[in-house]
């Protein structure tokens, strides 16, 4: 590999990058200089090795308003290290996914079982119809709740559960799909909760980020708080090239529209906690709290399409097909645009641009995304402290992944 170091305005931008991969370094700089990144990091593995490890900027987010309203009460002075880990937001629903599909790869959960099998609560109101895997495909009818949840009542999880296995579905469950912005977090938590009789942050822990060498929590321990960067709200001054900017006039209406299930379903929680603060680190949201190093989004996927550089692996053939599988597709009853899912994965689309057609992965809502494409051996993590707009196509990522493709090709 190749040093990479360079300057983009105040920011400096470190790392390495292999001969051929120099547009992902490019496009990394740019995202600086022109799109208003302040700290982030890229890596890239091709066939189990690193062929890019990138990162630059600031670790704390250094704008006027925090994201929970509030003055931010720092300087922007501390640089992002290589071992800053940052809240990915909904790429954490990934991770969530993994564990289940490697729980159904030890034959401990049944995919096409009811939900109630192993939860036999959640059967009220006509869910006994729910299988596992239409929560996996977020078809399960619960996007959101009657009654939203305090963020003390969201943080706890036996009473964030009780909430979902007591609320009607929305729709028939099975005959559609739109997207569960946060009950995914009860919905895959309690069933490993109930499968294993542990929480989904130990099995994270003990099962994935262990073995596989991961900076990676669904739970930050305390003695790593040192190393998470704070995140804020960032206008970004243009879009990538191509990227649809302006949503259209339906999409933009779902989501004013406080009784839309658009707006219902990300107001799950309502208020929203801090997601600066060491309550949230510290608690267990598979759908939206995971903490990361891009290197461990990276190095994650790249164990779910085959060996990484120790020998280390996560799915066999048989559950890497089903995490692609298209599972659901169409106009997403809660995003209102047309998405493709896998089992627990995002599949690339016009909604959720990844590499390539044989892609999957799971972007975050403002900025993070990861993914893994079998075809071409690459898999992808970035993460950021600066929160963007969009759901889930942020412009700086996009930029990236053009470079990914340009590189490969």
């Amino acid at each position: 590999m190749s040093a990479a170091e360079v300057e983009a305005g105040n920011a400096g931008v470190h790392g390495t990058v292999s001969e051929g991969f120099e547009p992902v370094r490019d496009a990394f700089v740019r995202n600086f200089a022109t799109l208003g990144e302040r700290g982030a990091a890229v890596v890239v593995y091709r066939d189990g090795r690193p062929v890019v490890d990138l990162w630059g900027g600031i670790r704390d987010f250094d704008g006027a308003e925090a994201l929970d309203g509030a003055e931010a009460e720092v300087d922007g002075a501390a640089p992002w290290e290589r071992d800053t880990a940052q809240v990915v937001r909904s790429a954490t629903k990934g991770i969530a996914a993994a564990v289940l599909l490697l729980l159904h790869q030890r034959g401990e959960l049944d995919l096409d079982a009811p939900v109630g099998a192993y939860w036999p609560e959640f059967k009220a109101h006509g869910k006994d119809r729910v299988l596992v895997r239409h929560v996996l495909a977020h078809r399960a009818g619960v996007p959101a709740l009657d009654r939203p949840l305090t963020p003390e009542q969201a943080l706890a999880p036996d009473v964030a559960a009780a909430a979902v296995a007591a609320q009607r579905p929305f729709w028939d469950p099975g005959t559609d799909h739109g997207y569960h912005a946060h009950t995914y977090s009860w919905l895959t938590g309690e069933l490993v909760r109930r499968v294993t009789g542990r929480s989904i942050r130990d099995v994270v822990a003990e099962e994935i980020a262990g073995p596989l060498g991961l900076d990676l929590w669904v739970g930050l321990p305390a003695a790593e708080a040192g190393r998470v960067g704070r995140l804020g709200r960032l206008d970004a001054p243009a879009a990538a090239p191509g990227l649809r900017t302006r949503p259209k006039p339906q999409v933009s209406e779902a989501y004013r529209n406080p009784d839309s299930l658009t707006r219902r379903a990300f107001d799950a929680v309502s208020p929203f906690p801090d997601e600066n603060s060491a309550a949230y680190h510290s608690a267990v949201l598979p759908a939206s709290n995971g903490i990361a190093t891009a290197g461990a989004l990276a190095r994650l996927y790249a164990s779910l399409i085959g060996e990484v550089e120790d020998g280390a692996r996560l799915f066999t053939p048989g559950t890497l097909a089903l995490a692609r599988a298209e599972a659901s597709a169409g106009a997403d009853r809660v995003l209102v645009v047309h998405t493709r899912l896998g089992l627990g994965y995002m599949l690339h689309g016009a909604a959720s641009p990844l590499l390539a057609p044989t892609s999957f992965g799971h972007p975050g809502r403002g900025g993070a995304l990861a993914f893994a494409d079998p075809e071409s051996g690459l898999a992808f993590g970035y993460v950021t402290n600066g929160m963007g707009k969009g759901v889930t196509a942020d412009a700086r990522a996009q930029g990236l992944v053009r470079a990914v493709r340009t590189a490969a090709a």
